[in-house]
């Protein structure tokens, strides 16, 4: 086993995944930092402009794991499981494509302003991303695993923010609400927004079950 690790870490194709993820992370804390902005926009105009932009990023995205999938179809050996590399490019995207559905059906539903628990979901999503950056960057060397269990801790308690919230503002929604087609709306962006921080944790578990598997 030992003298396998380490003729993967000789192979050049290992440095490839690494960026690809780094880059992948990367883009989830710009889709992030761009949904914040969304969630402070003032005019149709503006909200408009940052859509597009968080499309833009989940177009970067897809293309990002169609690279990491084309790499591991072309790559015999790689510097982690095979499955745990798939499953963490589709984590990774999940997140994305939540951050993307929230701002689009915002917009398309024609919602004049996030509620306040909707924008205290977008905050925890973007430290939870960022925190996610710094674990992917980690997997290039995985004797830091205090670092890395850093941020295993620290998503996995964003999430359980994520969750009182969440739980909060249907409270507050299913009890003050009276319009139902907006009920509905403003429900699905909610729910949009708290599997965002649920498809974190579940990157947290796949780089951690990475760090067991190899540390």
């Amino acid at each position: 086993m030992k003298l396998d690790r380490f003729i993967k870490v000789l192979l050049p194709h290992d440095e490839t995944f690494f960026s690809l993820f780094e880059e992948s992370a990367q883009n989830l804390v710009t889709a992030a930092a761009i949904m914040k902005k969304l969630a402070a926009a003032k005019t149709k105009t503006e909200q408009e402009k940052f859509v597009q932009e968080i499309r833009g990023c989940e177009h970067a995205g897809d293309s990002i794991t169609h690279k990491i999938f084309s790499e591991l179809n072309g790559t015999f050996v790689t510097p982690f499981d095979r499955e745990d590399i798939h499953l963490l490019a589709y984590s990774l995207d999940e997140i994305m494509d939540q951050i993307d559905g929230s701002a689009r059906r915002f917009y398309l539903y024609k919602l004049k302003k996030w509620p306040k628990n909707s924008v205290q979901l977008i905050k925890i999503i973007e430290k939870s991303v960022s925190e996610l950056r710094s674990g992917v960057t980690l997997l290039r060397n995985l004797q830091q695993i205090d670092e890395l269990q850093k941020v295993f801790t620290t998503v996995n308690e964003y999430e359980n923010e994520a969750d009182t919230v969440f739980e909060e503002a249907m409270v507050g929604l299913f009890g003050k609400e009276r319009d139902p087609f907006q009920l509905i709306k403003l429900k699905e962006v909610y729910v949009g927004l708290e599997t965002a921080t649920d498809s974190c944790e579940d990157v947290a578990n796949v780089l951690e079950s990475i760090v067991i598997k190899h540390a």
